[in-house]
């Protein structure tokens, strides 16, 4: 009768039909606290309300009894035959008493109790577990996004340095460029552009040839200096005196080496008549380009 009992108390525990015959029978039958124990563990599964199937075969927590043995649940059994009857130990089975089923469901609850408490400790340690695992991944993200942000600083930073390094250079290369040109010119044409002596006297017109049958024509005169005025894009305006013979490239670089307004390329031309002066003139000399004895040059961006 300790299987009935154990179904009877547990369906007093408010468990449901389904769940205490699938609790004993998968158990074996092995009394309540194991029965409890199935049912704590088991209580979230999808089909823990379902009706117990027993598998074929062999019933659970059953055992068939050897050839020739009568199993010791049947009691002694006499033969009919005989006028025997059920053995009285059969009969009588013992009923619990109302004191004893109340402290029995107390048992029980105490330890329905004591489960529901292990439970929800355990719970608690996993949903503290699961909370250092969230904390720490949250961590190592952060250090993650922080070590790709220094990253990206650094890079950026780099290359800034590299671009003030290679404008340096580009500088450098500016003034070296400069200051060779600045040296071939006066090598090439000594120091007769930075001084500026006084132009020659004009000599005195030739006497008045007596009268004659015809006038000879005048004699062209030869300049070995040139004046030239440069006009510069902010209005302002640079003079110096060149020799004749000079390339027009000296009063190119002249004009790099003093010009304060910008730095940008120019091209050098003339108002009237408007003549645009390109790199094959740069190479002639200013006699020949028509700039002698002065002239009035415009510099504008290329």
């Amino acid at each position: 009768m300790a299987e009935f009992s154990a179904l009877e108390s547990l369906l007093e525990m408010g468990f449901s039909q389904n769940r205490v015959e699938k609790a004993l029978a998968v158990t074996g039958n092995q009394g309540i606290e194991r029965a409890m124990d199935w049912l704590m563990e088991h209580e979230a599964d999808p089909d823990i309300d379902e009706p117990y199937v027993p598998p074929q075969g062999n019933v659970l927590g059953t055992q068939e009894p050897p050839e020739g043995r009568i199993p010791e649940s049947m009691g002694s059994i006499s033969d009919p035959a005989a006028g025997g009857s059920v053995d009285e130990s059969a009969e009588a089975k013992r009923v619990l008493t109302e004191k004893e089923r109340e402290e029995q469901t107390r048992r029980m609850m105490e330890l329905i109790a004591q489960k529901q408490k292990e439970r929800e400790e355990r719970e608690k340690r996993d949903q503290i577990e699961q909370e250092k695992q969230r904390r720490k991944q949250g961590q190592e993200l952060s250090m993650i996004k922080q070590k790709m942000q220094e990253d990206e600083m650094k890079k950026l930073a780099e290359d800034r340095r590299r671009e003030k390094m290679e404008e340096k250079m580009a500088k450098q290369r500016v003034r070296e460029k400069i200051e060779r040109d600045k040296a071939e010119r006066a090598k090439k044409f000594g120091n007769a552009a930075a001084v500026q002596p006084s132009p020659p006297a004009e000599p005195a017109p030739p006497p008045a040839a007596p009268s004659s049958p015809t006038l000879e024509p005048p004699v062209k005169r030869e300049y070995d200096q040139c004046r030239i005025q440069v006009r510069l894009l902010d209005g302002s305006s640079l003079t110096q005196t060149f020799r004749a013979k000079e390339q027009l490239a000296a009063v190119r670089l002249y004009v790099e080496l003093h010009r304060q307004d910008s730095a940008d390329p120019f091209i050098l031309l003339t108002s009237f008549p408007r003549r645009v002066f390109t790199e094959e003139d740069m190479e002639k000399p200013l006699q020949e380009l028509g700039l002698v004895p002065s002239a009035v040059l415009i510099v504008a961006k290329k």
